[in-house]
């Protein structure tokens, strides 16, 4: 069976995987794009957004181990858009333009139905009602015998982790403090759960940890 990982989510040394006040203008919170400085560089990201060049070494290679074998992708509503409650419209589709990175199709949480979206670049979007089980099940029909990504946000991937579904989890500690935002980890006993420390790496931006189950 096909796994479901989570890859280049970034983290507080506190403990906060975003800031608090998300908004459209600050859609990571106050303070929480500083959880990704040491993402911004790299090849793999400046290849993400259509840009050449990018620094190498050790936080490219996790940050293009997040791409290797992935067949589809999970989301927490929160990450594809700051609206709350019932849709309004249709016009909202997701922070990335019209050619989102993710190239497969990518299955948003929601309380709320919603007709799936194509995108330019072989993007589609789903929105599931049923709950995390259900999105796993059609993302993992999907990826066709890949992986199945998890892309947060925070709460998502507590309700994973809880639920025991999470194969493979790195998250990258950065150097800062948020003091209040979304937690990673509340209320989870990653142990008890299953989670081992397979994995930690520390460079000048980051300090790469990876947990499997």
């Amino acid at each position: 069976m096909s796994k479901l990982r989570v890859h280049c989510f970034g983290v507080s040394v506190d403990g906060y995987g975003a800031g608090p006040n998300q908004s459209l203008e600050n859609p990571l919170g106050a303070g929480g794009e500083n959880l990704h400085q040491w993402f911004f560089p790299t090849r793999a990201f400046q290849k993400m957004v259509g840009k050449d060049g990018g620094t190498t070494g050790v936080d490219n290679d996790f940050a293009e181990r997040g791409f290797d074998g992935v067949g589809a992708s999970i989301l927490g509503r929160n990450m594809f858009g700051p609206i709350r409650g019932a849709w309004p419209d249709d016009e909202w589709k997701g922070w990335w333009g019209e050619d989102p990175p993710y190239h497969s199709q990518v299955f948003v949480l929601t309380h709320h139905p919603r007709a799936s979206i194509q995108m330019k670049g072989g993007t589609t979007f789903h929105f599931v009602t049923e709950g995390i089980h259900v999105a796993l099940e059609r993302a993992r029909e999907a990826a066709g015998g890949l992986d199945v990504r998890l892309g947060g946000g925070a709460a998502t991937i507590r309700q994973y982790l809880q639920a025991g579904l999470v194969d493979e989890l790195h998250i990258a500690v950065s150097p800062i403090m948020l003091g209040s935002g979304e937690p990673l980890f509340a209320g989870l006993d990653l142990a008890k759960l299953g989670y081992k420390l397979t994995e930690h790496v520390t460079t000048p931006a980051a300090m790469h940890v990876v947990l499997t189950k």
